[in-house]
This record gives structure tokens, C-alpha cells and sequence, in this order.
């Protein structure tokens, strides 16, 4: 919890220096026997989203301005299904852009995969912005019935397996 209430301040600290010199993005997931799905919580920084959507698909998507682009959240999603990849017990699950929320520099995304009935295992595969940002490190923080597992990818390893 201490680790996840800093990387929290580090974030929302970076949001309100308008340039900022770190490059991460923190995923939450966490499964819900409640409600049998597995639910990811992605933040990354808007600028850099931003201009790697805008560079990879020609496109000018002026975020959170009057002008923002009418398809962003399927800019978004489209992005998203090519960079970040999700294996349940060794099988790939396609998840559900249920939306996406700006708070200061923040975009936070949020993603579903519904009829999960359990989670033996995630492989991610996530290289969200490291064509743009060498430096770019996607944290990942997994919870399946109370038992909490992270782990770093980069450029050079953008594919991971927590076991529970």
C-alpha cells in the first residue's frame, strides 16, 4: 500500500510540472470474484499519450481543450489494444474501454475483461509509449483475492507473468 500511495504522489506531483523528465505509467488490476472480471485501472501522462496517438495515427487529438478530438476514446482504445496485451491462465482475453478520466497531466483509463470465474495467472505484454519515450517504464500492480504482486516492464522487457 506504501508503494502504491507513493508512486500515486510521484504522479500526481509530475502532473502539475507541465514538462516533466520520467517517463511512467502505473496499471492497476485487480480481479473481482464479486463480480467475475478483471478490472485495470492504466495512468500515463496526457501530453505523452498525446503525441504518440497523434504520431502513430496522423492525428491531432487536443486532449482535454474544446477542440479534443471527437473519436479520442477510440484513438484511445485502438492505442490501447495494439500496446497493451492481457493473458488470463495462459489464454488472451480482449477487455472493454469502459472510459477515461483526466485529472491534472493524468489520463486514467479504464479497462474491463467480464466473465473471469479465476485468475491462476497474468501475463502482461505492455509497451505503451516506449516507440516515443526510451526511458518509458510501465509499472504494473496486480491483486487476486488479497494476494498483491507488481512488476516493471521497459523497452528492453515489455512482457511479464505474475503466477498467484
Amino acid at each position: 500500500m506504501k508503494k502504491i500511495l507513493f508512486y500515486t504522489l510521484i504522479l500526481s506531483f509530475l502532473s502539475f510540472t507541465g514538462i516533466h523528465k520520467y517517463y511512467i505509467a502505473l496499471t492497476e488490476i485487480e480481479y473481482s470474484e464479486k463480480n467475475n472480471s478483471v478490472q485495470m485501472i492504466m495512468n500515463v501522462f496526457m501530453d505523452d499519450i498525446e503525441l504518440a496517438i497523434n504520431k502513430e495515427y496522423q492525428t491531432d487529438l487536443q486532449l482535454a481543450s474544446k477542440h479534443e478530438n471527437a473519436n479520442a476514446e477510440k484513438y484511445f482504445y485502438s492505442y490501447l489494444k495494439e500496446h497493451f496485451k492481457i493473458l488470463l491462465n495462459n489464454k488472451e482475453r480482449e477487455y472493454k474501454f469502459i472510459g477515461k478520466e483526466y485529472d491534472g497531466n493524468i489520463v486514467y483509463f479504464y479497462l474491463e475483461i467480464s466473465n473471469v470465474t479465476s485468475v491462476e495467472s497474468i501475463e502482461i505484454q505492455n509497451d505503451i509509449l516506449v516507440k516515443y519515450f526510451p526511458d518509458q517504464q510501465n509499472l504494473i500492480k496486480a491483486t487476486v483475492k488479497k494476494e498483491r504482486k507488481s512488476l516493471f516492464l521497459d523497452k528492453k522487457n515489455d512482457k511479464g507473468l505474475l503466477n498467484f
